[in-house]
């Protein structure tokens, strides 16, 4: 049984950081492309950043490229997001994801989704 569990959501005002993790059990988690989406209020989710096996990371849009990094420690079984200079528009639940086929993030229907993280950024 594959289970995602995100931690290290909250409230932060715009401008701050915040590190969220996703640990990983039930998968061989080195042979899985990971990802993370978000789903803001009234909103579509959405795509954050996908990382594949090999570590090669791709970002949904400039701007998420810029302020943040996914990363994975295959040794821990544990995905990252480090997200920087947050804004109040980032404000979503937050969505680890895994699949052991991956071809495009924009495109990408994962398998596995864990239940979420709140972060909120206040103005």
């Amino acid at each position: 049984q594959v289970q995602l569990v995100e931690s290290g959501g909250g409230l932060v005002q715009a401008g701050g950081s915040l590190r969220l993790s996703c640990t990983a059990s039930g998968l061989t988690f080195g042979t899985y492309a990971m990802g993370w989406f978000r789903q803001a209020p009234g909103k579509e989710r959405e795509a954050v950043a996908c990382i594949t096996r090999r570590g090669d990371s791709t970002y949904a849009t400039g701007s998420m490229s810029t302020r943040f990094t996914i990363s994975r420690d295959n040794a821990q079984n544990t995905l990252y997001l480090q997200m920087n200079s947050l804004k109040p528009e980032d404000t979503a639940m937050y969505y680890c994801v895994a699949d052991a086929a991956f071809y495009s993030c924009y495109s990408w229907s994962p398998k596995y989704w864990g239940q979420g993280t709140q972060v909120t950024v206040s103005s």
